[in-house]
């Protein structure tokens, strides 16, 4: 967790969607209301180029008012590997960057992933903030069935004390394909946490979370058994050091 967050714990689409890219960006503002940015990167989660194609990425970000910001967002790109993975390399057969494969795939995978996200939030008052989200994703060309995945979020947060915060949040994901979990179900989380800025530099949070499914898929104490539903509380302390201010 960081400051900025309303819920300590994360949402399904935060683990799903890519979490960092190597490459370029740019953006460009054409207004106060308006930004552009384009993104040309190796893949998700690729820090190599492990094939010779390069992924990209349109977003779009307005501010009709100062209240309101939101960002539509685009990615697509071929993520197959022409490299079988190395995870475990011994000594190279080849001079090259230790960890680096060397062994092709005979017949590469050339599918094309396609990641549609959007998210608003809005400050309605001093107090209040009101986010939500939406994403669709599938993979097209490599298959006779093109996978997908599809859901959203909706989080609120009210100050309820001068440093004391109340958030909430709903998900839903629709894993039509086991795109996600490797299993084809419909997840829920509901997720409620109390946020205290006790210090400038220090952040308790207490959280209690129920997360739901449509087949048996969470762990339970006996082995080889799943239920579908779990619960969850939280109680998590957050500090940090240094002077920068504001989101991180």
């Amino acid at each position: 967790m960081d400051k900025s967050e309303i819920n300590y714990s994360r949402s399904y689409f935060f683990n799903f969607l890519p979490f960092y890219h190597m490459g370029l960006r740019t953006t460009y503002s054409p207004g106060t209301k308006v930004s552009l940015s384009y993104w040309l990167v190796n893949g998700v989660q690729q820090t190599e180029d492990f094939n010779n194609f390069k992924s990209q990425a349109a977003i779009v970000t307005l501010k009709p008012v100062p209240s309101i910001s939101w960002n539509i967002n685009y990615y697509t790109g071929h993520e197959g590997r022409d490299v079988a993975p190395d995870l475990n390399p011994e000594l190279p057969a080849l001079p090259t960057q230790p960890g680096l494969s060397t062994d092709p795939i005979v017949t590469p995978y050339r599918s094309r992933l396609h990641i549609f996200d959007t998210y608003v939030a809005w400050t309605a008052t001093e107090k209040l903030t009101l986010m939500a989200e939406g994403d669709y994703v599938t993979v097209r060309g490599g298959a006779a069935a093109s996978p997908r995945l599809s859901g959203g979020a909706a989080y609120a947060q009210y100050r309820i004390a001068r440093a004391v915060y109340l958030g909430g949040r709903t998900t839903y994901m629709s894993d039509h394909d086991g795109l996600f979990s490797g299993v084809r179900q419909n997840l829920h989380d509901l997720t409620g946490t109390v946020t205290w800025l006790a210090d400038s530099r220090f952040m308790i949070g207490g959280e209690v979370r129920r997360d739901r499914s449509d087949v048996a898929f969470f762990l339970t104490d006996a082995p080889g058994v799943r239920d579908p539903s779990q619960r969850t509380f939280t109680v998590g302390l957050v500090w940090w050091i240094g002077n920068k201010d504001g989101v991180w």
